[in-house]
């Protein structure tokens, strides 16, 4: 999501206060001192950078290859199941699915990263399938964002590269055109959308027949996310300046304007959400993550595509507030916008990965290693970037599904200094998508990080992203066959031409900006070439700023950290932890008041705790009540982290799939719990009767071997027991629910029968439906199927160790015999309560519900760390629209509520179900599922040399 290139060097800086530089062009000065600036790690040879560079082009392939094989013309791969995913014929993902249009996503949004990559001639093939049998005319309800930066972006992209290559005169020599045409016709086809007061866009458009129409069945939505509507600007400019249509450009600039006049003009920051009719803001909190991150990347590459100076001095004005209020190094986190000082949140999603890039751009480099190091040790610790993790790096939500902004971030930081350290982070990058998301179909999402499952998704942005990123990051110059200094990249990495900001010029440049608050002008007074304010004359720069970042994740409360040392070297005391609180100390309850926390004696001889931060005695003391109730949540749910029990994983590890096919499983309540104990490895076999509820009438066929049970007519833990006695070493309970998925539902947990279920000795799983269809089909295809029962997903190297496998497999990498399953940290802990309080902030240590204000409650002799380690779960109150009445509340012994929706785990207990409903629908048999598995050797083979 950041810049590819920009204006020369030698570009003028307009004449006005010195913090409006010209960002582009000391982010293009900065590309040109990579040779000059190494630092700390031992350079790579051009010989690996060739192996790395040819290895992702491998990479590609199988991800490409797959997806045309089988799936196009669907719009995405699902590559556990080896086929297309169609719009309306798989279970509803919710908003997801909003970027599914029936206009083949993938192929579209690959296009210019064949050329990227030197595939030419697939790209020509490309380009003449696009022509050939996409259809935009589909009576289907996409988002307007997710079409706009997928596929107008990628037909301009397209475009853009098609008459680059025609010019050239080798490749092309047919192209009139057509590609631009059927953006044209699509920009036309979203200009509906447009259709408010407000001149923001509704978020989404039925393709054929527009807004508000009955057959549109769209048009009622009041709200949009601020990134959804000021992420057009690049793209609808493009449309126009390629056209000479200027309607796409006016319709883009009219929505930014918008969004600008509508900031918080005290902080000069903007919500997540905002109503497309008034200009209210719906949510007030503020960061630089999902829901806001392209809006502001927009701003800047707006001016650098452009030329327009509006852009950049917007840009600069939400920075300085982003670095002053959001950035607290190495940490973003959220804010909100009527009190900025107060965090909105204690934990910071993916997406604000891409920001470390966009500050390349922008030539503030500090600030952009630090986050990006923060970053790389989450990866380091759990082989992916969560898609949100806490303030002291633990995962809040665990999926992952293969997004690309870290290795952008990666990239432009190595355009930037030069440093092979971010090659060597790109070389991590290789191996763990090879090693954990690699499947004989493509790359799989993941599931859960911790555990290594995999979920039936591989999203378009991959192909359009990731691979263009990391080939860029080992090519030298002449590997690429344009000059790519040329082209800017859009959020969705398409390229479009600088040199669109000479033509068809017609919308007017007035600088219609106002009203800026007064800046620091050290944040912007770099103009190029001075590149030596960004890089002092010391060889070690980058990695003098990453050094102390490297065990950050082993810490908790980096911030809070580094607020003691200052503390301790100004003389003052550090602020009163949680951990240390004791309600009867006086000089406690003193640093309480002073930090706005009042303590309330109740009549029942409990006590009260409630945070007004406006009653602090200031800002620092504000933030550090909040801190301090943030860490009570945390100590409050140490028993509900405890209790609550992690997803598990189910590995096929028989021949053909040899531990590379995991599915994500519920754990039980009851019998061998397998985070504590070893895995458990056998062959399945089905029971008779299938529902387990009965003594089995074939022990002979499940005895030493995982019984497969459906689920209904009995408990679950009576299942278990009728197993154990038939002599199986594990079991796993499939559902009886048709078409249920792990992809759609919360984690399923097994609960007892509430008796003692001391007596099952044996580990039980739970699948859902479509996974579970995954292992019927196996056993249908090859009879013996051998899985393995786990807390995570295990090393290939470990599941294969002293195993009679097939040759190219122990041939490929010897090393691996003796290679260690690296130790992973079973990250299960309770997520951590989102913080939407802006003027008062409580916590109740209680198991009752508070009616007025949020409480933290307790017994004042008995209120301490130690019973708080005791507590039993957190559940954070819903944020009001009135800012002063946001609370945020922690009940000890009570339900744990996600405000996010993000993963819950459930417990039930069966009672009843009908026997006959069908174990699902076979939709591809195995043999076709594994048609390629052959043609797919050369590649594992190639991938197990390099050691991946």
């Amino acid at each position: 999501m950041s810049e590819a290139g920009g204006r020369g060097c030698g570009s003028p800086v307009p004449q006005r206060a010195p913090w409006s530089l010209v960002a582009a062009t000391a982010a293009i000065c900065l590309v040109s001192a990579t040779s000059v600036w190494t630092v700390g790690a031992e350079p790579m040879s051009r010989e690996e950078k060739q192996k790395l560079g040819n290895q992702v082009l491998e990479m590609f392939d199988h991800a490409y290859g797959n997806y045309m094989e089988h799936a196009y013309p669907a719009d995405e791969l699902m590559p556990l199941t080896c086929r297309g995913r169609v719009r309306g014929q798989e279970p509803s993902r919710g908003d997801v699915d909003d970027a599914l249009g029936k206009f083949s996503l993938t192929l579209i949004d690959s296009l210019d990263t064949l050329v990227v990559l030197n595939k030419t001639k697939e790209f020509e093939d490309a380009v003449r399938k696009v022509l050939r049998d996409v259809n935009l005319d589909n009576d289907v309800v996409v988002s307007v964002f997710e079409t706009n930066i997928r596929v107008l972006g990628g037909l301009l992209g397209g475009h853009s590269l098609a008459i680059m290559l025609k010019e050239k005169g080798e490749h092309m020599q047919w192209y009139n055109d057509e590609l631009l045409q059927m953006a044209k016709q699509l920009g036309y086809k979203l200009l509906p959308a447009f259709n408010t007061t407000s001149g923001l866009p509704y978020p989404r458009i039925n393709l054929k027949f527009g807004i508000r129409k009955p057959e549109a069945r769209t048009g009622t939505e009041t709200d949009t996310c601020t990134a959804c509507a000021g992420t057009l600007i690049l793209e609808f400019a493009a449309l126009s300046r390629f056209t000479g249509a200027t309607i796409f450009e006016e319709y883009a600039r009219k929505a930014l304007d918008f969004l600008w006049e509508k900031r918080q003009r005290s902080s000069n920051l903007v919500g997540v959400t905002i109503n497309i009719h008034t200009g209210d803001w719906v949510r007030k909190d503020s960061g630089v993550g999902a829901g806001i991150d392209s809006y502001y990347e927009y701003l800047l590459k707006a001016y650098v595509l452009l030329g327009d100076d509006s852009f950049l001095e917007r840009f600069n004005t939400h920075y300085d507030a982003i670095m002053r209020y959001i950035s607290q190094p190495p940490l973003l986190l959220d804010v909100h916008i009527h009190k900025p000082m107060l965090n909105a949140r204690t934990w910071m999603d993916a997406l604000l990965a891409f920001f470390p890039g966009l500050q390349v751009l922008k030539g503030d480099i500090r600030p952009a290693i630090e986050t990006h190091e923060m970053l790389y040790q989450v990866i380091k610790k759990h082989n992916f970037l969560p898609e949100a993790f806490t303030t002291d790096f633990r995962v809040h939500w665990a999926q992952h599904p293969l997004r690309p902004e870290f290795a952008e971030s990666t990239y432009f930081l190595y355009k930037a200094t030069g440093d092979p350290y971010y090659l060597e982070v790109g070389k991590t990058l290789i191996e763990n998508l090879n090693k954990y998301a690699r499947v004989p179909c493509g790359f799989a999402a993941m599931k859960d990080v911790r555990t290594g499952s995999h979920e039936d998704r591989m999203d378009s942005f991959f192909l359009a992203e990731m691979f263009k990123y990391l080939y860029l990051l080992f090519a030298d110059k002449e590997d690429i066959i344009f000059d790519i200094e040329d082209y800017i990249f859009t959020t969705e990495a398409h390229l479009l031409p600088l040199w669109l900001s000479t033509t068809n010029q017609s919308i007017s440049k007035k600088n219609t900006t106002s009203e800026y608050t007064e800046l620091d002008d050290s944040n912007f007074d770099w103009t190029c070439p001075n590149t030596q304010i960004l890089f002092p004359n010391d060889p070690l720069y980058a990695q003098s700023i990453r050094e102390p970042l490297k065990n950050v994740v082993d810490k908790s409360c980096p911030r809070g950290i580094i607020r003691v040392e200052e503390s301790f070297r100004s003389g003052a005391k550090p602020p009163l932890r949680a951990r240390d609180f004791m309600a009867t100390n006086p000089e406690h309850l003193e640093i309480l008041k002073k930090m706005g926390v009042s303590l309330i004696h109740l009549k029942d001889g409990r006590v009260q705790l409630v945070q007004h931060a406006i009653q602090a005695a200031s800002s620092i003391d504000a933030e550090d009540g909040l801190r301090f109730m943030q860490e009570m949540i945390e100590l409050s749910s140490q028993q509900q982290k405890e209790q609550q029990l992690p997803p598990r994983a189910v590995q096929i590890v028989s021949h053909p799939f040899f531990g590379r096919v995991v599915l994500t499983a519920g754990p039980a309540q009851f019998g061998l719990d397998l985070s504590k104990h070893k895995e458990t490895r056998g062959f399945v076999a089905s029971s008779k009767p299938y529902n387990g509820c009965s003594e089995l009438t074939n022990p002979e066929a499940v005895m030493g071997k995982i019984a497969l049970i459906q689920r209904g007519q009995c408990m679950f833990a009576e299942k278990a027991r009728n197993i154990q006695n038939a002599g199986a070493i594990g079991g796993i309970v499939i559902d009886d629910n048709e078409g249920s998925s792990s992809d759609t539902a919360p984690l399923f947990q097994m609960a007892g029968d509430g008796k003692d279920t001391d007596d099952i000795k044996i580990p039980m799983l739970f699948l859902f439906s479509k996974e579970g269809s995954i292992i019927l089909d196996a056993i249908r295809e090859y009879e013996e199927v051998e899985v393995l029962l786990s807390d995570k997903a295990k090393d290939r190297a470990a599941i294969l160790k002293g195993k009679m496998i097939p040759s190219y497999i122990i041939n490929s990498n010897p090393e691996m015999e003796n290679e260690e399953q690296p130790s992973s940290e079973n990250d299960s802990q309770n997520q951590s309560a989102e913080q939407i309080s802006s003027s008062s902030q409580e916590v109740d240590l209680v198991d009752q519900e508070s009616s007025e204000e949020n409480s933290l409650n307790s017994h004042p002799e008995s209120l301490s760390p130690a019973d708080m380690d005791n507590a039993a779960s957190i559940s954070p109150s819903e944020q009001t629209s009135n800012p002063t009445e946001n609370h945020e509340t922690t009940n000890l012994n009570g339900e744990c509520t996600d405000l996010d929706n993000q993963l819950q785990e459930q417990s039930e207990t069966e009672e009843d179900s009908n026997p006959n409903v069908s174990w699902g629908k076979k939709v591809q048999p195995i043999d076709s599922i594994l048609a390629d598995w052959n043609e797919d050797i050369e590649a594992f083979e190639m991938m197990e040399k390099d050691e991946l």
